[in-house]
């Protein structure tokens, strides 16, 4: 019997191991990684395999935020409509509901600060449920999804005297 949380291990630090690869890692069968790998895929445990990338390193613009909602809890659905209704927004990656001052974080990208300010304004802020948000903006990514990232260590303050 293979230990799926092995293998579930394996492939979320390294997407591109191959069954091959994981089968001698094992010592299972080439076919049993296949079979468990499509078992977790098919009933939702393997949700989707990423890529993570140093946007700071590209000529994309991209603004990242973390934007904390207070909600306004629904009968029978609890926190779950909000969530639901924003995750369907391009601009939003993440949603996960807290515990403390608010109830749902919320990973927000946008082409500018302004956009993101914008999106929160009009599409967050006049949400039915929504009573209050508030927006912290990603200055520098030291680390994310486990993965430290270079960090460029010159000064970039500048001398103004």
């Amino acid at each position: 019997m293979i230990d799926k949380n092995i293998i579930l291990s394996y492939l979320e630090n390294d997407s591109h191991l191959t069954a091959k690869t994981l089968a001698v890692m094992l010592g299972v069968s080439e076919e049993e990684i296949k079979q468990t790998i499509a078992e977790l895929e098919k009933d939702g445990t393997i949700l989707s395999y990423k890529t993570i990338v140093n946007w700071e390193k590209t000529d994309r613009r991209m603004v990242r935020a973390l934007i904390e909602l207070k909600t306004i809890p629904q009968r029978d659905k609890g926190f779950d409509a909000v969530a639901e209704r924003v995750s369907k927004y391009d601009e939003v990656k993440s949603v996960f509901l807290m515990s403390g001052g608010f109830d749902l974080a919320l990973f927000v990208e946008g082409e500018t600060m302004r956009d993101v300010a914008l999106f929160v304004a009009e599409k967050l802020a006049t949400m039915e449920g929504v009573t209050a948000t508030a927006t912290h903006f990603v200055l520098q990514t030291y680390k994310d999804n486990d993965v430290v990232y270079e960090q460029d260590n010159t000064d970039k303050r500048g001398n103004s005297w």
